[in-house]
C-alpha cells in the first residue's frame, strides 16, 4: 500500500523532467495518472528544445511499470478546452480525481525594459493563465467530490526572490503564489488543500545559457543566485518527493504554505 492508493493525480507538463519524475512518484504511491504536455514549442523565445511525443509516450510506460495506469493527451495549458477534456476522460477512466499537480512552465532571460511584448506575454499565459486555468479545469470535480484534496503549484525561488533576467518569469510565478494563497482560503471549507513548491535550478532540460551572458556582463548580480549548500542544481526527483509529501495525508493539515526546495537560496 503506497501514500496514495487509490487516488487519482493530474500532472501538466508531464512529458519529461520534473513532470515525468512527479507522475512516475506519484504513480510509485499508488496513483492513477492524468498527464498533459504541450509537445511542441510554447514560444518562439524558448532556447531549449521542446518536449516531444515520444517523451510523453515515455512517461507513459515509466507509470505502467509502477503498476498503475495513465491517460496521457496532448495538451496546452492555454487551452481550457484541451484541459477540461483530458480531465474528463481521466475521470471517466479511474472514477475520481484527488491531486492536481500545475507543473508546466517556460522560461527565458533578458532585461526588464528590453523584453519584447510578445515575450512578457508567453511566460505570463503559460506560468501564470495556465496555472489558473489547470485549477479551473480541476477544482469543480474535486468540490464535486465533496472528499478533498490537494491542489500543488510549482512556483519557483524566483516566486519569492527578485531574480534578475527574469522579471516576467518572477512575475508570473510570484503570481502563482497570490493564487494558492487565495485558493488556500476559498478551499478551505471544502477540506482542498493548495501549496506551492519553490525549486532552484532543476535539472530538467530546461537549459538556456544566455543567463550566463547577462551575469558576464552583469556580474554583480551573480551572486544573487547563489545557494548555500553545495550544489548547483537539484534533481526532478527531488521535486517530485516533495509533491508525494503535500499530495499525502502526511501534509494533510499543511494550506497556503511556500515550500522550497532551494538548496538554501532563499536564506542568502
Amino acid at each position: 500500500m503506497g501514500r496514495l492508493t487509490g487516488k487519482v493525480a493530474f500532472i501538466t507538463g508531464a512529458a519529461r523532467g520534473q513532470g515525468r519524475a512527479e507522475a512516475v512518484r506519484l504513480a510509485a504511491e499508488g496513483a492513477d495518472i492524468i498527464a498533459v504536455d504541450i509537445v511542441e514549442s510554447a514560444s518562439r523565445y524558448v532556447r531549449y528544445e521542446p518536449a516531444t511525443q515520444a517523451e510523453l509516450d515515455e512517461t507513459v510506460k515509466l507509470v505502467e511499470e509502477q503498476g498503475r495506469r495513465i491517460v496521457a493527451r496532448k495538451a496546452d495549458v492555454r487551452d481550457l478546452g484541451a484541459l477540461e477534456a483530458a480531465v474528463q476522460e481521466g475521470v471517466a477512466a479511474f472514477g475520481r480525481l484527488d491531486v492536481v499537480v500545475a507543473n508546466a512552465g517556460i522560461v527565458n532571460y533578458g532585461r526588464t525594459w528590453e523584453l519584447t511584448e510578445e515575450q512578457w506575454q508567453d511566460v505570463i499565459d503559460v506560468n501564470l493563465t495556465g496555472v489558473w486555468k489547470t485549477v479551473k479545469a480541476t477544482v469543480p470535480t474535486l468540490i464535486e467530490q465533496g472528499q478533498g484534496g490537494s491542489v500543488i503549484l510549482i512556483s519557483s525561488v524566483a516566486g519569492l526572490k527578485g531574480l534578475p533576467f527574469l522579471a516576467h518569469y518572477a512575475g508570473s510565478k510570484h503570481g502563482v503564489v497570490g493564487l494558492a494563497k487565495v485558493l488556500a482560503n476559498e478551499l478551505g471549507e471544502h477540506d482542498i488543500r493548495v501549496n506551492t513548491i519553490h525549486p532552484h535550478g532543476v535539472r530538467s532540460g530546461m537549459v538556456d545559457t544566455s543567463m550566463t551572458e547577462y551575469i558576464e556582463k552583469s556580474p554583480l548580480l551573480g551572486p544573487v543566485f547563489m545557494p548555500t549548500l553545495p550544489y548547483q542544481m537539484v534533481e526532478p526527483e527531488d521535486i517530485a518527493n516533495m509533491v508525494a509529501f503535500l499530495a499525502s495525508d502526511e501534509s494533510k493539515y499543511i494550506t497556503g504554505a511556500q515550500l522550497p526546495v532551494d538548496l538554501g537560496a532563499l536564506n542568502r
